[in-house]
């Protein structure tokens, strides 16, 4: 199958769609999410426009993610880990794979290894 690169906001929809999917499913990230998430069609279009607009630099994404995760930290008795984000990126990284290919896809995989490493260091300050 000829994969295409990440050109539009339906293609980062996919994106974002399919890997929270794989999260929704997973045995140890589900529970910070799916206890935690009211309203998932919402919450995967204001990731989609996070990652638009992390990608593209076209949309603007209104929202504090560092504030969103520090809480969900807090709210889980400080449990967030290292752990976590490397499992978090190995589901990114296996569905951009999976979806995608070209100068965007790795661009996205680049993007998400940093926000990783600046999430979780953040999260650890604020404790």
């Amino acid at each position: 199958m000829n994969k295409k690169d990440l050109k539009s906001r339906d293609d980062v929809f996919l994106l974002v769609s399919s890997f929270y999917d794989k999260v929704r499913k997973d045995t140890v990230l589900a529970p910070f999410f799916n206890n935690t998430i009211e309203d998932w069609d919402a919450h995967l279009e204001r990731l989609t426009t996070f990652w638009e607009s992390s990608l593209f630099l076209k949309t603007k994404y209104l929202g504090n993610p560092l504030e969103a995760h520090i809480k969900v930290d807090k709210d889980n008795g400080h449990s967030i880990s290292e752990l976590h984000f490397g499992l978090w990126l190995n589901l990114w990284f296996e569905t951009v794979d999976e979806l995608f290919e070209g100068d965007y896809a790795e661009n996205a995989k680049r993007r998400a290894r940093k926000m990783s490493t600046f999430l979780y260091l953040k999260i650890f300050e604020a404790r």
